[in-house]
């Protein structure tokens, strides 16, 4: 599907999940949409430790005790009448993804720059679909079927290691612990 915006070629994807890749960073895991399992290209985005657990967050249905960050944009666009229309991974520089969030607002689309880590926990939360440019897809993606042969490896699933290690950190954590 060409996007209005750039004349890209987008292609509609879900988050298949939040991994750890080999040097143990956070990674999101993008598939498209109606492809079979271990069929095609998974995109890995890498992103922050906070991120990912709000991801996984989002992706479980749980509750923060307390709004993330993510939490508190969906609550500012529903309080504002804002909605999310869709979000886009729209290239790649330098290892560096770039994405942007589509805004229904009164006064018509308005599109926001945004990182895709940001971008796609937002999107999971008010449930707006994803896209990724089909080159940026081809350039990046690995073969599914690698994805999904280290899914069947795995004893316990990162997304309840993780949360649970979440939820510990938040019982725990010390306002002295983020001074500078």
């Amino acid at each position: 599907m060409p996007d209005d915006s750039t004349g890209a070629t987008m292609v509609q994807v879900h988050v298949l999940g939040v991994a750890l890749d080999s040097e143990g960073r956070h990674i999101i895991l993008l598939k498209p949409v109606g492809e079979a399992q271990a069929v095609g290209l998974v995109l890995p985005i890498v992103v922050g430790e906070q991120e990912a657990t709000s991801t996984l967050i989002a992706l479980s249905g749980e509750t923060p005790p307390r709004p993330l960050s993510h939490d508190l944009m969906k609550t500012l666009l529903d309080t504002l009448g804002a909605h999310v229309e869709r979000v886009d991974v729209t290239r790649i520089d330098q290892e560096t993804f770039y994405a942007e969030i589509t805004l229904g607002v009164a006064a018509g689309p308005l599109v926001l720059d945004a990182r895709p880590s940001d971008s796609v926990a937002l999107a999971l939360r008010v449930e707006a679909p994803i896209f990724v440019a089909d080159d940026v897809l081809e350039a990046e993606g690995i073969p599914a079927a690698m994805v999904e042969s280290a899914r069947n490896v795995e004893e316990t699933p990162d997304g309840e290691q993780s949360l649970d290690e979440f939820k510990d950190f938040l019982e725990h954590v010390d306002p002295e612990d983020f001074k500078g």
